[in-house]
């Protein structure tokens, strides 16, 4: 029944900031840019790009780094949504024109969803993988010294642990990461799109 359509979409701020920024981009890169995003889709301990080819695209694009990877983040989180909800191309264009992508960009994000989804969709449903379920959350702050002639400035630094627990085995362990500055305020943002596809989802 297509009576009501699901919203993959939401028009956020940092959704409008990524749709300004892929506006600008010559609409043959972005066609290479979403066939490389939607060839890594499902593997999702991989990025679509390496590093060393993401400094490429800054400069092939004229994007700084955290523009970069807004654009790509985003582009993602479209394609993961759609997947999810297995949307039609045609509800996908009217959402992607809805939130502020030009018409010309839509129709070839939605050609290359039309023709590659399916098997994206398939590689998804295939893979394979354990369950963890995430049983508690710590932190803490830390200060570090700076190097020798720099050693009275003290760089502030968070340390996030995780405590996961395998839900086939009850096998438990502890994942601890630290972030900088930078880092977390990326980190931030990774957890805002998550926290937007589960609520499209609920």
């Amino acid at each position: 029944m297509q009576g009501i359509m699901t919203t993959i979409i939401k028009d956020t701020q940092s959704i409008k900031e990524a749709m300004a920024h892929i506006s600008t981009i010559d609409i043959n890169k972005f066609s290479r840019l979403l066939s490389r995003i939607m060839q890594k889709l499902h593997l999702k301990t991989e990025r679509p790009f390496s590093e060393e080819e993401e400094e490429k695209l800054q400069s092939a694009l004229a994007m700084e780094k955290p523009v970069l990877t807004l654009v790509l983040e985003t582009i993602s989180f479209i394609l993961e949504q759609a997947v999810y909800h297995n949307t039609k191309p045609a509800a996908m264009k009217q959402q992607l024109e809805a939130v502020g992508m030009d018409c010309d960009k839509a129709d070839t994000l939605c050609q290359a969803w039309s023709s590659a989804g399916p098997e994206v969709i398939e590689k998804i449903r295939e893979r394979i993988f354990t369950p963890k379920k995430l049983e508690h959350v710590s932190w803490q702050m830390t200060l570090q010294m700076g190097q020798s002639d720099q050693a009275k400035l003290k760089a502030p630094h968070a340390v996030l642990e995780l405590g996961l627990q395998n839900e086939d085995t009850e096998e438990r362990e502890n994942v601890q990461a630290e972030f900088n500055h930078q880092q977390l305020l990326e980190f931030y943002h990774k957890l805002e799109t998550i926290q937007a596809q589960l609520d499209s989802l609920t």
